[in-house]
């Protein structure tokens, strides 16, 4: 009962990296009939060889047996957005992604990728479950979140995560050409954060300019062209990667709080200046255009000083009036 493959290229590429090719399987129902022979043959001699007396009928359920056993190793199911890859003696064979009940070798190992998307965020970890000596499992294990602890172009600590989906497209470059392609893909994921954000300030000096926390997408979009160049030799495609998480280190989160905060009364400080010189320049611009009354430059000065302390006072101003003696 030999299987037939599909004829394809050689799975070793020219640098000596494996490429996944197709493989296609005997299909698991018509095997199924021999299968169930071989059962029905060895448990139909055992009957004979009792009820006749005969124990040399009985020889003949042992093949049999056997071969009902190892055909039942034979056979594996594919289900939607999976595969099965398929190892003979060291051997790769070829990678089978058709939906159904398939049969092969018996002593082919079969070892499955899905390919399915699949996300993980970065500094984000499973603890393994707690078991009795048994094996059997006390306490399922739980997933912690720690953010990654970098410095950004400026020095300052900070905190970042990101979130990552990925696929497997290629099963034999998964599976030999790195050693657990799941952990691999974690790991390169969290060294691209750190070195994309060491190349970044965390808030821009300049206005426009790149910063981790006002350029959010295109920083993800530079994240995933990072990732999608650490990964192209493990039959890894990146489909998304986004900032998911991003602050200031706890040490220095106070002190840039109050930062932001002056920067803030700065700017607000500047914008109100700049409409208070325009209110007085357009009052002054009014009074000689309308001939209301003449100033010295002395009287000028002095209504430039009210009008901007007025303006720009935070409290209401106290109106002093004149009753002239």
């Amino acid at each position: 009962m030999a299987d037939e493959a599909v004829h394809a290229p050689s799975p070793i590429a020219p640098d000596g990296q494996f490429r996944e090719r197709p493989f296609a399987p005997l299909s698991g129902w018509l095997l199924l009939p021999v299968t169930l022979g071989l059962a029905a043959l060895a448990i139909g001699a055992v009957v004979v060889a009792v009820r006749r007396d005969q124990p040399a009928v009985a020889l003949v359920a042992i093949p049999a047996a056997v071969l009902f056993f190892l055909s039942l190793v034979g056979y594996f199911v594919v289900g939607p957005n999976d595969s099965r890859t398929l190892v003979l003696f060291g051997h790769y064979r070829g990678t089978v992604r058709r939906i159904g009940l398939h049969w092969t070798n018996p002593f082919t190992l079969k070892k499955r990728v899905s390919l399915r998307v699949r996300t993980f965020e970065t500094g984000s970890h499973q603890s393994a479950a707690l078991k009795d000596p048994t094996g059997k499992v006390l306490q399922e294990g739980t997933r912690t979140r720690h953010p990654l602890k970098v410095n950004d172009l400026d020095g300052n600590p900070i905190e970042i995560a990101a979130v990552v989906a990925w696929r497997v497209v290629d099963t034999a470059e998964a599976l030999f050409a790195v050693d657990e392609y799941e952990r691999y893909v974690e790991i390169q994921g969290e060294a691209a954060l750190r070195n994309l954000a060491s190349h970044y300030h965390y808030d821009s000096p300049e206005p426009g300019a790149v910063s981790l926390r006002g350029s959010t997408d295109l920083v993800g979009q530079r994240l995933k062209e990072e990732l999608d160049g650490r990964l192209r030799g493990a039959g890894v495609e990146v489909l998304e990667s986004r900032i998911s998480s991003l602050s200031y280190a706890p040490e220095i989160a106070a002190a840039m709080l109050q930062r932001q905060q002056a920067a803030a009364v700065v700017a607000a400080r500047q914008k109100i200046v700049e409409g208070a010189v325009g209110m007085v320049e357009l009052a002054m611009e009014q009074i000689h255009a309308k001939r209301l009354a003449d100033f010295s430059p002395e009287q000028k000065a002095e209504m430039v000083t009210s009008l901007l302390v007025v303006l720009v006072s935070e409290r209401g101003a106290q109106p002093v009036v004149s009753t002239g003696q």
